[in-house]
């Protein structure tokens, strides 16, 4: 007699940042490896092409020299987002000084930025969520898709969604939420189509 009953499917084990971290030091995932923590799930992230490359450098030295010394921009460093999530985003502005992230990554962060072509999708749902969750008051998607800037803002972690949204083109000028006074061009930030 065969049995019927259906078979209980178990839920997917969630992986903790603190799990994550452990399996790079054990050497089981190392810096070759591109991947990230997103809602305790390893993801891995598509190979860069020259346009985002270009996109995140431009992306960097733009806020370098907008930011001066008034907070650290990192070019795809780990965030730790949540107890699950622990994303690299393309570029990150973050409170402090180069010292305060010796030891650890940081957990606050002032503008996050992805860049986006085949990632769009993932970069629209999942990191504007994981995003907004954190607190970051300011995420910027460079889409490359379609040559403009998406800005998403005033953040509500209760329900893990940005409450402004907008995007802006060439000719456009960007000042950071959490940085006043601090403004950066959209042309500054996106490679010219050829």
């Amino acid at each position: 007699m065969t049995d019927l009953t259906p078979a209980v499917l178990e839920r997917p084990t969630r992986i903790s940042v603190a799990r994550y971290l452990d399996l790079v030091v054990a050497g089981a995932l190392s810096e070759d490896d591109r991947v990230e923590l997103l809602e305790g799930v390893i993801v891995a992230m598509p190979p860069a092409n020259p346009p985002h490359d270009a996109a995140v450098t431009r992306c960097t030295y733009a806020l370098i020299r907008a930011l001066g010394e008034r907070a650290v921009v990192r070019k795809q460093c780990s965030f730790v987002a949540s107890a699950w999530s622990l994303p690299e985003p393309d570029v990150a502005v973050v409170p402090g000084s180069l010292d305060d992230y010796d030891t650890a990554h940081p957990n606050t962060a002032l503008l996050l930025v992805e860049v986006a072509d085949t990632s769009l999708p993932q970069d629209r749902l999942s990191k504007s969520r994981i995003y907004a969750n954190a607190g970051a008051p300011d995420y910027w998607i460079v889409n490359l898709r379609e040559g403009l800037l998406e800005v998403m803002r005033d953040p509500d972690p209760a329900t893990a969604v940005y409450r402004d949204v907008r995007s802006h083109r060439a000719g456009d000028t960007i000042e950071l939420a959490a940085a006043p006074g601090v403004q950066v061009a959209e042309a500054e930030l996106i490679p010219p189509r050829r």
